[in-house]
């Protein structure tokens, strides 16, 4: 897939606020300092489609960008500060909670994990949240271009090892570099596999 065009459509602090149905939507989430806006800015070819913050949770809302005037690509707000209580983890974001359960465009969510590190609990109590809502995602790796390939294989491997305590079919895995620009060919052919299955299921 080529991107021709990326047009930022609105901010909604909201599901009501939200634009009309209509577009398949492509969300993308993680925790706090995940690289999301760079990566959204990699994928579009844009350098400023999604303000890059060095302070973590910059994203309060959520963002829509029309993308070639077809699809919608979604940042929503980052999970996982350290100051919330365990007991409200869970609930993450009350606007993104209701956007996932209810917005019927929701194509796929794109769950950004930092390759760096280890499986970090916030992220797999989120992971595992979106299973019990059989929501579609996928999971991707990001800062590949921080960590050696063993590491990155160690962890990819650490996170799948807990995915397989819950599920027998794992989603699928893509590993990005914002940097190098690795994964931004096999993300966007995933969206655009996607939205021909979308207009298949339609006819």
């Amino acid at each position: 897939m080529n991107i021709t065009s990326a047009v930022f459509d609105l901010s909604a602090p909201d599901l009501e606020s939200c634009p009309p149905g209509g577009r398949l939507e492509f969300a993308f989430i993680g925790r706090s300092n995940v690289g999301k806006s760079s990566l959204l800015n990699m994928l579009s070819g844009k350098k400023d489609l999604a303000r890059v913050s060095v302070t973590p949770g910059f994203t309060k809302t959520i963002n829509f960008f029309i993308m070639n005037g077809d699809w919608l690509l979604v940042d929503l707000p980052g999970y996982g500060f350290a100051q919330v209580a365990r007991e409200n983890r869970a609930k993450f974001n009350d606007a993104v909670t209701d956007y996932i359960v209810n917005r019927s465009s929701l194509a796929c969510v794109f769950v950004l994990l930092d390759a760096r590190h280890e499986p970090q609990a916030i992220d797999l109590e989120f992971v595992h949240w979106l299973g019990d809502r059989t929501t579609r995602f996928v999971l991707v790796f990001t800062k590949t271009d921080k960590v050696t390939a063993k590491q990155l294989q160690t962890n990819i491997g650490l996170f799948k090892e807990q995915l397989a305590a819950w599920w027998e079919d794992l989603p699928a895995i893509f590993t990005t570099s914002s940097v190098t620009r690795q994964g931004r060919a096999e993300l966007l052919d995933h969206i655009e596999k996607t939205l021909a299955k979308g207009l298949e299921d339609e006819g």
